[in-house]
C-alpha cells in the first residue's frame, strides 16, 4: 500500500505556491509602506500624470499622505500646499523640503506644482485665481 503523504505534500506545496502568485500579481503596497526609494520613484510617476484643476481629494488618494503640508487663506481663498519627496539629495535620514515636489491648490483644486510652486504660496494670491 502506497502512503499517500508526499501527495498531500505535493498538493500542499503547489496551493501554497498558487496563493504566492496571486499574492504578488495582486497586492500593490500603498506609498506610505513604501521605502523612499520606491515612495520617490512613485511620487514623480504620479505626478507627471497630474492635471490642473484636480481635486485635494483625488490627489491624496492616489498618492497617499504628503510629508508636508501648509496652509492659509488669502482673502476668501483656500490655499493648501503639499509636498510629496521626489529626490534625496542629502543621505542623512532627514526629508527636508528642498528634496520634494510641491503641489498648490487654491480651494482644494489643484492649480499649480514643481518648482516654483512654494514661491507662488507665499505671494498673495492673483486675481485670475478663482474656483
Amino acid at each position: 500500500m502506497k502512503s499517500k503523504i508526499p501527495v498531500l505534500i505535493g498538493g500542499i506545496f503547489i496551493a501554497y505556491l498558487a496563493f504566492v502568485g496571486v499574492i504578488l500579481m495582486v497586492y500593490e503596497p500603498s506609498p506610505d509602506d513604501m521605502d523612499w526609494q520606491d515612495r520617490q520613484a512613485f511620487n514623480r510617476g504620479k505626478i507627471s500624470e497630474l492635471r490642473i484643476g484636480e481635486a485635494l481629494s483625488n490627489i491624496q488618494q492616489h498618492m497617499g499622505h504628503a510629508d508636508f503640508s501648509e496652509a492659509k487663506m488669502a482673502g476668501d481663498k483656500q490655499l493648501l500646499v503639499l509636498f510629496y519627496q521626489t529626490q534625496r539629495k542629502v543621505a542623512d535620514g532627514q526629508l527636508t523640503r528642498d528634496e520634494c515636489t510641491p503641489l498648490l491648490f487654491v480651494n482644494e483644486q489643484l492649480v499649480a506644482w514643481g518648482e516654483d510652486t512654494y514661491q507662488q504660496y507665499l505671494q498673495p494670491v492673483p486675481t485670475s485665481v478663482t474656483n
